[in-house]
């Protein structure tokens, strides 16, 4: 009989260190269940803001280079205005000699 309430003894620890391994583990899983997972994103944050500070350089480059480049085909002209004038003198010439020389 004193083997059997040896064994009774054993197994009632057993029992009651596998329950208290059991409370632990469950209080283990209500505390990851609570706990949320943040990441650090500061070091991505810190590249993410150094290149839109340079797209944002880029971008002010581009426009400053569309301005000029407007303003030049805005002030861009085919011909000289004096050309344009000598032309149109000439053509009235021709076409007033051309008159004058049919109606002669």
């Amino acid at each position: 009989m004193t083997k059997l309430e040896e064994l009774t003894a054993l197994l009632v620890n057993e029992i009651n260190d596998f329950n208290n391994g059991l409370e632990k583990l469950e209080k283990i899983n209500e505390q990851l269940k609570e706990t949320k997972i943040k990441m650090d994103i500061s070091e991505y944050k810190s590249i993410i803001e150094s290149h839109q500070q340079q797209m944002e350089f880029h971008k002010e480059t581009l426009e400053g280079f569309e301005k000029r480049f407007s303003n030049k085909i805005k002030e861009a002209k085919m011909y000289p205005t004096w050309a344009v004038v000598v032309f149109i003198v000439c053509m009235v010439t021709c076409v007033g000699l051309v008159s004058y020389m049919f109606l002669k």
